[in-house]
């Protein structure tokens, strides 16, 4: 059985281990793009609190941005975080996803926040091999690459596995170390077989949430098994409208279903009415009597969204009137609806961040791991395959 095993473990490594190692080691690099980003960055992440001061009301935070920012940018939300050493985000109809860094206690711009390219060509390299699709949802050359191959990787893994089982407790020790003292050629075949074997775990679990985003199929299969409703998983493929997200969502909860017409008619009439910002100081107060322990509040003209103190993206939502600002309705975490909290759990245990700091490094060492057992397999098979010629050309001397 296990020769049938170490065919499949061969016969997918060797047209596919360039690819992975470039998945992998991609992926490695983007464990860390939020801290790096802020690192590079600091003054658009942290603030200096002044002694025994308070922050500004949100709607002097929005008078005094609109002051410094053009008439041809419309303000649409503001991310305030519970920490007094971090800056304020605002968000604009017109910038997309990016954001503007503001002094939550001057009201001063700091800059704007954005990804450095490289992360975003990072990003192109380990989903799409640099061939994106047209638009979100589509196909391309590139993603079929990454998604057949991360397939393989898990049949790779799981017959690896299975030739890593030793027969007896001697072998299982060696098994489960790597020795620097026995040669060049046992140093790369413990590389191979007892690093990979820690790191097969955590590699699969990034293989297994990473194919929902690869292909139709296994997303809705994913979805189902968790409890998920297939035809919300399948719609998270396709693009996302650039509109208000609280209204999206509460419709969603509500089981209206629009066309794409009606939602933009409602979000353009939305966004054109006259906002008054001072709705937004009557629901900060309103929401942090109801949440005394929350990460950061994001006020947009509909909603307001309170992230959780946790890794999981754990976000509660509340509805309120855009004229007086009281409450309508608040939907805590856990009674949204399934297939919402799935896409969440997917993206959290994939890139590591479930766990805070400690499993992004483990992630990290993993994905290093990952980007060298298909050149370290490389190495000992060219090494087998050599000792196997020289063989063979010995004994043809020999006759």
């Amino acid at each position: 059985m296990k020769k049938i095993f170490a065919k499949i473990h061969l016969w997918l490594s060797l047209p596919l281990g360039i690819v992975l190692t470039v998945v992998c080691l991609s992926g490695a690099v983007l464990v860390f793009e939020g801290e790096i980003t802020r690192a590079l960055h600091p003054e658009l992440y942290r603030v200096a609190a002044p002694a025994d001061a308070r922050p500004l009301r949100p709607s002097q935070l929005a008078d005094r941005i609109g002051g410094q920012m053009p008439d041809s940018l419309h303000l649409v939300s503001l991310q305030l975080s519970a920490r007094s050493d971090e800056p304020c985000m605002a968000a604009f109809r017109e910038t997309g996803r990016k954001q503007l860094s503001v002094d939550p206690y001057t009201g001063n711009v700091n800059g704007w926040t954005e990804s450095p390219a490289f992360f975003g060509t990072v990003r192109k390299l380990h989903r799409w091999l640099l061939d994106p699709p047209p638009s979100k949802g589509e196909k391309s050359v590139g993603k079929a690459i990454v998604g057949v191959s991360t397939l393989g990787l898990v049949l790779i893994l799981v017959s690896g596995l299975i030739l890593w089982i030793p027969r007896s407790r001697k072998a299982l020790h060696n098994r489960l170390k790597v020795s620097c003292s026995n040669g060049r050629h046992r140093f790369w075949h413990d590389c191979h077989v007892s690093l990979g074997f820690y790191a097969t775990l955590l590699l699969l679990v990034m293989a297994l949430t990473g194919l929902t985003w690869s292909f139709g199929w296994y997303r809705t299969a994913a979805y189902a098994l968790f409890g998920g409703t297939p035809q919300i998983a399948v719609a998270q493929e396709f693009p996302a409208r650039k509109t208000d997200s609280g209204s999206r969502q509460s419709r969603e909860r509500s089981g209206e279903r629009n066309t794409g017409r009606e939602h933009d008619g409602t979000q353009a009439e939305t966004e054109a009415r006259p906002f008054d910002y001072a709705v937004w100081d009557a629901v900060l107060g309103q929401l942090t009597t109801h949440c005394t322990a929350y990460k950061t509040i994001t006020l947009t003209r509909t909603e307001a969204q309170v992230a959780r103190q946790s890794a999981m993206r754990r976000i509660d939502r509340a509805t309120f009137d855009p004229r007086s600002g009281s409450l309508a309705e608040i939907t805590r975490y856990e009674e949204t609806p399934r297939q919402q909290r799935l896409r969440g759990w997917f993206y959290a245990f994939h890139t590591g961040t479930w766990g805070g700091i400690w499993t992004k490094i483990l992630y990290f060492l993993a994905a290093l791991v990952g980007a060298s057992l298909p050149l370290t397999g490389y190495w000992l098979w060219w090494r087998r395959c050599t000792k196997k010629r020289k063989t063979h050309l010995a004994a043809v001397s020999r006759c």
